[in-house]
């Protein structure tokens, strides 16, 4: 049986889950996962998970945060004052938010405190810190 390498073009099924079992993603009632391995389309613990897989395999991985969406980092969080939000914006804990760089960059922020005259917006993605499982199945395999 042929087994998933670097180049090969993969489908795979999964279910992502944290630590204490709360399901965070799955593709078991949509089309499966399509990428190519090597490529950096998704995080490297899940990418080197499929590695080595045959069509029909299900394994359950663990993938730390280095391997994951990296460690949670404290600098990645900004308080700015209510009125330098624009004004047809009503920011509410959880609501994702798209800023600009001086570099013109577009940054993505999720709004994760505030009170009258501040909020804090955090560009970690949520899941950054977070040690995560993966039952992951390869459906198909296209050899490179």
């Amino acid at each position: 049986m042929e087994k998933a390498k670097q180049g090969d073009k993969v489908k795979v099924h999964y279910k992502g889950f944290l630590e204490d079992g709360t399901v965070f993603d799955s593709s078991f009632d949509q089309d499966p996962l399509e990428f190519t391995i090597g490529n950096g389309e998704i995080i490297p613990g899940f990418e080197n998970a499929v590695i080595g897989m045959g069509v029909g395999e299900t394994k359950v991985v663990e993938v730390a945060p280095e391997d994951g969406y990296g460690e949670y980092n404290e600098m990645a969080k900004l308080e700015v004052p209510r009125e330098s939000l624009p004004e047809h914006i009503n920011p509410e804990i959880g609501m994702m938010l798209q800023l600009t760089t001086p570099q013109n960059t577009q940054v993505l922020v999720r709004v994760t405190d505030m009170d009258d005259t501040n909020v804090v917006l955090d560009a970690n993605h949520p899941l950054a810190g977070k040690n995560l499982k993966f039952e992951i199945q390869l459906v198909d395999l296209v050899a490179a």
